[in-house]
């Protein structure tokens, strides 16, 4: 029997979002459809207030990266990376340290998984008379990676993503037999880990991609290989959507995220049970540069140090 392409998703309890921790069976669905499908959609774990309250933050700073003169664009200039402002007024832990998601992460991963990356990506709507544009189908691992789950992106949007307003395109399945022989275009390049054309031909009659609506409040897991494309915005409201990703403890990556120096005690490994590699600034200058940052191929997913011949 053919396998669905429309991702499965879990709705916690009361008392699991009150304890912070999925039920055994539902933890045993979300690690056995992240090692099937690659993707697991964790829904009503958000307060919509609160995602409220950074979407009218990052539409804003959207548009003022929009009017960059090198604006930065993944794929497309519909397609914004932006970073979240990192300061004690927009984080909250609920987004970027929810205990359900860490518990998932931490057993897919192994324990104190390491949270190396916060970012986020915005589709606009359409401007001009230009047709809005689609990222090419893709993979995030644009590098010789493990052929196991190394890194989880941990998508958080903070509105309803539908097919109209730029929902992503997934591949179910494709993050198990991929390879960097999949891929045109080098780290580096602006469309690196662009998937073959011949390999999508042949993948679409298998286990073809979808589009999938992703409920307000809902936290979406997927494993770094799988293949995906960000899809245009044809509504009227931007689409914003976090990024962070979770790396094995074992996997040597050397990244770290700039938060300001007020949450220094709220990142500590007894509180979210991640190792966070940080460096710490005042807010006054997170607030002056975050919005200045590399993007795209500036960050290397890859790691130092790698075992060569041995598996």
């Amino acid at each position: 029997m053919a396998l669905s392409s429309t991702p499965i998703s879990i709705t916690p309890s009361l008392s699991e979002l009150q304890s912070g921790n999925l039920s055994q069976q539902n933890l045993e669905i979300a690690i056995r459809t992240l090692q099937r499908d690659g993707l697991i959609v964790l829904k009503d774990l958000i307060q919509h207030d609160v995602l409220d309250k950074l979407n009218n933050k990052m539409v804003k700073d959207a548009y003022e990266l929009q009017s960059k003169e090198n604006s930065p664009y993944n794929y497309n200039k519909g397609n914004i990376q932006q970073d979240p402002l990192l300061t004690d007024e927009w984080f909250e832990d609920s987004v970027f340290l929810n205990p359900i998601v860490t518990q998932v992460t931490s057993t897919a991963l192994g324990p104190r998984p390491s949270l190396r990356f916060i970012s986020g990506n915005t589709a606009l709507p359409p401007t001009g008379a230009s047709p809005p544009q689609r990222q090419p189908t893709h993979n995030d691992a644009d590098f010789d990676h493990p052929s196991i789950t190394f890194a989880l992106v941990v998508n958080v949007p903070l509105i309803t993503m539908t097919p109209e307003n730029g929902s992503t395109e997934i591949w179910l399945g494709t993050h198990n037999d991929t390879t960097i022989a999949d891929q045109e275009g080098k780290h580096g390049d602006r469309a690196s880990g662009r998937i073959k054309t011949a390999l999508l031909e042949r993948r679409r009659m298998e286990r073809p991609p979808s589009q999938p609506i992703v409920t307000k409040g809902s936290v979406i897991v997927r494993d770094l290989r799988l293949w995906h494309g960000g899809c245009p915005n044809f509504g009227t409201d931007p689409r914003a959507m976090l990024a962070m990703i979770h790396f094995a403890p074992w996997y040597r990556n050397q990244m770290k995220v700039e938060f300001a120096d007020t949450l220094k005690d709220r990142l500590t490994l007894e509180t979210s049970r991640l190792e966070i590699p940080a460096t710490f600034v005042t807010t006054k200058e997170l607030e002056q540069n975050y919005l200045n940052r590399p993007y795209g191929n500036a960050y290397n997913f890859d790691q130092v140090d790698k075992i060569d011949g041995v598996f």
